[in-house]
């Protein structure tokens, strides 16, 4: 369907640096400077060795990362032994204004105690056991010596390699950790993160962007957030043009596919400011390249880009829940832990997703908790419901299997818990929600239900899961209302009612 052309307001001037916060390690967003240096509160907490880090006498320990967000500072760190970066061995801690410590969330269950880090499998071995795990390789990134320290398991000692090709399952950028002394494979991770069927990004109609002006040339670049443009996947070429007007309205067109991904960008950094206090995608003012133009009906993440692909009919699937959807990967991989594991990634970012479309308030995408409604991809609508995920063959209930599971499958209950959180059972404007356990779940609106998921992603450890956001959430709830239990208690009634059982140490209110 032809839509008029798309006509755009020009934010002058070239990209800018973003304000940065310095840390000892990466940046953070800017926030209201606390009352007390609380920092330095978690860096004296650390150096104190309490028991509940695990520490051995082989550990170190470097804060990577700092946030602040609702009046909290979330300081991450990770874990060295001997010198040898630890895997599964970082934590968070939190401090309010006061300096008082908050809460500390610890991937590590157990410490490293004595072990060995001489090698005994050569890396050239390592490295090619790594590459075997795919079908094909087009290259290896790095390689490095690690200690592998995965909860509840005994820690090893690994070769990390990162190789880039294909998969079973496609383009692939796959992390491989190999035993550095028996030359078995512990573990992989794929950075690749596919979202197949969200959104279609030729439906935003008339937009305002922000474009970056050079001389008499503008391009569809931002010119205050890093690193964030749209580009022809085939040639990694921005669109540029004389005219500062973007695209025809047609789907099939990459440039206007680029229009409406930029736009959705735009508008998700926008909510990120103003509903969360992030400084942009990566938290320090920055993003990646969109890339529209990839020959398969999906969507990625992988670290480095976001790819967008196109449905059946050959439109470009750059609309607010997919563009949303992928950057909230980036989101989640920008936040302590790194993406999320267990079978949570899928839901995590259609969270933000949602967010994301409840924000810019589109007539033309409207706010809906579905995923993949507008894009049709292969003819059957929409690829998710967040308010009853049965309706496309997903679960709307957590059971053992569910971290198990295909990682768009497994977000079912995580997405009704979300739905029931945000809108309650009864939808409050949108569509009924019945529960697992028959109970009744007063919502608190998408504005605090994401407020309370981004601060438990701010918890997250690499041992992330289904049960550990179950406790993060509540204690994110518990933090950001003290003394008053409403949204911790609706927190834990979208849980109940989803079938996620109470976890051993979780908080009360």
């Amino acid at each position: 369907m032809l839509r008029k052309p798309l006509v755009f307001a020009l934010a002058a001037g070239t990209a800018a640096a973003s304000a940065m916060v310095a840390v000892s390690g990466p940046a953070a967003a800017q926030a209201p400077t606390p009352s007390v240096d609380a920092v330095a509160q978690a860096d004296a907490v650390v150096a104190g060795r309490p028991s509940v880090l695990k520490a051995g006498a082989h550990d170190t320990f470097h804060r990577s990362q700092v946030y602040r967000s609702q009046g909290l500072t979330y300081a991450a760190y990770d874990r060295s032994y001997k010198g040898f970066p630890v895997k599964g061995g970082d934590f968070v801690v939190v401090t309010d204004d006061a300096g008082q410590t908050r809460y500390t969330s610890v991937a590590q269950s157990s410490p490293i105690g004595e072990l060995s880090t001489v090698p005994t499998v050569s890396e050239v071995a390592a490295v090619a056991t790594a590459k075997k795990q795919l079908k094909t390789v087009s290259g290896v990134e790095t390689t490095r010596l690690v200690i592998v320290a995965g909860e509840g398991q005994t820690a090893k000692l690994a070769y990390e390699t990162t190789v880039n090709g294909t998969g079973a399952g496609g383009v692939s950028r796959l992390t491989v950790d190999v035993d550095a002394v028996t030359g078995k494979v512990l573990s992989t991770e794929e950075h690749v993160t596919e979202a197949t069927g969200t959104g279609t990004g030729w439906i935003n109609g008339s937009v305002s962007l922000n474009t970056t002006q050079s001389g008499s040339t503008y391009s569809l670049k931002d010119p205050s957030v890093t690193n964030l443009s749209c580009q022809d996947a085939s040639t990694r070429t921005t669109f540029s043009g004389s005219d500062n007007v973007w695209g025809n309205g047609n789907g099939t067109s990459k440039e206007t596919g680029c229009v409406d991904a930029l736009y959705v960008a735009q508008k998700q950094k926008a909510m990120l400011s103003a509903w969360l206090g992030r400084n942009a995608q990566n938290g320090s003012g920055g993003a990646w390249p969109i890339r529209v133009g990839l020959n398969q009906q999906n969507a990625y993440y992988d670290g480095t880009q976001v790819q967008i692909g196109k449905n059946t009919a050959g439109k470009w699937i750059s609309s607010l829940d997919v563009v949303g959807h992928e950057l909230g990967h980036g989101i989640d991989d920008k936040t302590p832990g790194g993406i999320s594991k267990g079978g949570t990634q899928e839901f995590v970012a259609d969270t933000i997703g949602a967010a994301t479309e409840a924000y810019a308030a589109n007539p033309n995408d409207p706010f809906d908790y579905q995923v993949g409604e507008e894009v049709n991809l292969v003819g059957s609508g929409p690829i998710r419901y967040m308010y009853n995920p049965s309706l496309a063959g997903d679960s709307n209930c957590y059971s053992s299997s569910t971290p198990g599971s295909e990682v768009h499958a497994a977000a079912g209950p995580g997405n009704h818990w979300f739905y029931l959180l945000a809108q309650g059972s009864g939808g409050n404007g949108q569509p009924a929600s019945s529960t697992c356990n028959g109970s009744t779940v007063t919502g608190v609106g998408i504005q605090s239900a994401i407020k309370i998921m981004y601060n438990a992603m701010l918890l997250k450890t690499s041992s992330s899961s289904y049960a550990k956001y179950r406790v993060w959430t509540l204690q994110a709830a518990k933090n950001l209302t003290p003394g008053n239990c409403t949204q911790f208690n609706a927190v834990k009634a979208a849980w109940n009612a989803v079938s996620l059982p109470a976890q051993s140490g979780e908080p009360t209110c």
